[in-house]
């Protein structure tokens, strides 16, 4: 036997072990429910995460609804695409800006106020098989809604129904209600080397 029969043999072996005992793990995964996704931390790719799940429930033929509660002036490539599958998809920029630009509390709250009302909307409708509420984290920690009726109403929203919350700095009663969580870090951006935010990278 040479060497290169033995390497082939031992990688076939760890593979069927662990092949083993991944069909044994799945063996117990039998659940099917909607779920609490969400996406936070400073790193870039927690919109553009939720926008592919969104993509996935549009190659299934399922109903999609997504709110924006920051971005609402920007013409974003996101928006042009998802917005071009008619039924399926249901997308509301409905923010002012981010608040360092609106310098306006009132302003922000109401249109946070605004925006979360078609939330609910969205997360009664047992026919919208997923609801993106992108950025509601930053709306939340600044307090221009509060927690308790968001997750009561996220609580009671159809079962087989998938909720994404997006945004940096997710408080703890959001993370502790999720099924699912993901922290994107910062390890590099172009940002900080003096490069602008790019069509088909940003937006």
């Amino acid at each position: 036997m040479t060497e290169d029969t033995d390497d082939h043999a031992r990688h076939q072996a760890k593979m069927a072990k662990k092949k083993a005992a991944r069909d044994r793990l799945m063996a117990g995964k039998t659940a099917d429910r909607g779920l609490l996704i969400v996406h936070t931390g400073a790193g870039k790719g927690k919109s553009s995460a939720a926008f592919g799940m969104a993509l996935r429930c549009v190659g299934h033929g399922m109903k999609v609804g997504i709110i924006q509660f920051i971005k609402g002036a920007w013409d974003t490539a996101e928006r042009r695409v998802l917005s071009s599958f008619g039924e399926l998809v249901s997308f509301r920029a409905m923010g002012e800006g981010f608040t360092w630009e609106t310098q306006d509390r009132e302003r922000d709250v109401a249109a946070a106020e605004r925006a979360w009302a078609e939330a609910e909307r969205l997360l009664a409708d047992a026919d919208t098989a997923m609801v993106i509420l992108d950025e509601l984290n930053i709306v939340l920690r600044y307090g221009y809604l509060p927690m308790e009726p968001v997750l009561a109403a996220i609580g009671r929203r159809p079962a087989g129904q998938h909720v994404v919350v997006t945004g940096r700095n997710a408080l703890e009663p959001m993370i502790s209600a999720a099924d699912l969580v993901t922290e994107m870090t910062v390890v590099k951006h172009p940002f900080r080397d003096g490069v602008k935010a790019q069509p088909g990278v940003e937006f």
